[in-house]
């Protein structure tokens, strides 16, 4: 939930519900506050009527294009002394780590982050880019007023979006830090539902195991996109085998929520064989995310991929036996050569021997 720009940190903390899964729930609470903010301050945000916080974790609006919808927004400031605050609207967008989130305060919104208008208070000032400035007494609430229209050309479906506090420091140091506190606009177009996440960029490289009994490493890179037009969760199973379908091996992820027009990359481990081709599939099957109702065929989507699986360690081992069999193969043969010779010589050397007319040896004059 940090983010990054030259001069720039953000640190984010939601008071509503961001979360898909339900062993996120202990941070959807409305009450949830920023613990740490520059000067101690602490502060918090949640879903409201006229009066106050009306206990609320988010908004959640469908909308027809061309219409809108009222609400109000509760700043709570829990410290003893007075608090600045800019108070603005932006596009909801979903961290590489999973985690909901806003554009950076000083990017514009393109979408639905666009559609609120951050209505004004007593005492409050516009701020440049959009929203206002207000300033809320010490361990007191301030209510604001938002509305949200729905452009008549808008395209049917989810257009997440949030609103946020943010402590105005007024550090004009070269190194800033500004924290914000938001609650989460769940907002739906009307109209017909798309529900489709896909895998792409699928892309598959081998490590061999330098040990010839055991497998190597296939690695898996892939993006889940989201090509519907509603918020999804996916998951993801990734199979490979080797040749013939032999040596194979799967793995499976989750992925908790996957933004309409965005995507998550994701990567994957696998102990495959080294069969000298491997292939396999990724396939994502789309899921519901938390509370949303999605009235559309949930279809799983497929994507194969390919890669190389040299077995170089067994191929070594190959070598070094044929290497073995070959000079055991010449050693035996020197060996039989040499006793062959033996035998010939010791032939050789019978047959020029002199005989008696018997066939017995003769004596030698000298033993006689």
């Amino acid at each position: 939930m940090l983010r990054s720009r030259p001069a720039l940190t953000v640190a984010l903390v939601w008071a509503a519900v961001f979360a898909a899964s339900p062993a996120a729930n202990a941070l959807e609470s409305p009450a949830a506050a920023n613990t740490d903010p520059p000067a101690g301050t602490t502060w918090a945000v949640a879903p409201s009527s006229a009066e106050g916080p009306d206990g609320r974790v988010s908004f959640r609006h469908t909308i027809d294009p061309g219409a809108g919808v009222d609400e109000f927004v509760a700043v709570t400031n829990f410290s003893s002394a007075p608090a600045p605050f800019a108070v603005y609207a932006s596009d909801g967008v979903v961290t590489e780590a999973g985690n909901f989130d806003l554009l950076p305060s000083g990017e514009q919104p393109v979408d639905s982050g666009a559609w609120v208008d951050i209505g004004a208070v007593e005492g409050s000032t516009a701020r440049d880019g959009g929203g206002i400035l207000i300033e809320v007494p010490a361990s007191s609430t301030t209510v604001v007023p938002i509305r949200v229209d729905v452009p008549a050309d808008a395209t049917p479906g989810d257009h997440p979006a949030g609103v946020v506090a943010e402590l105005a420091t007024g550090d004009d140091s070269a190194v800033q830090v500004t924290s914000r506190v938001g609650v989460r606009l769940h907002l739906r177009v009307a109209g017909d539902v798309v529900a489709s996440v896909v895998p792409e960029s699928v892309s598959a490289s081998y490590t061999p195991s330098w040990n010839p009994f055991a497998p190597g490493t296939l690695v898996v890179d892939y993006v889940i996109s989201n090509s519907g037009n509603v918020r999804l969760g996916s998951t993801t199973n990734t199979q490979a085998a080797g040749l013939l379908g032999v040596g194979g091996a799967s793995s499976s992820g989750e992925h908790r929520e996957i933004l309409p027009r965005q995507q998550t990359s994701a990567s994957t481990t696998l102990a495959v064989w080294p069969l000298f081709f491997a292939w396999g599939e990724v396939t994502a099957v789309p899921s519901v995310v938390g509370d949303d109702a999605v009235q559309a065929a949930l279809l799983p989507s497929t994507t194969s991929f390919t890669a190389w699986a040299i077995p170089w360690s067994q191929l070594v081992l190959l070598a070094l036996l044929a290497l073995v069999v070959v000079l055991i193969v010449r050693l035996r043969a020197r060996a039989e050569t040499r006793v062959q010779a033996r035998i010939a010589a010791a032939v050789t050397a019978a047959a020029h021997e002199p005989t008696s007319s018997e066939g017995q040896p003769t004596e030698n004059a000298a033993a006689r």
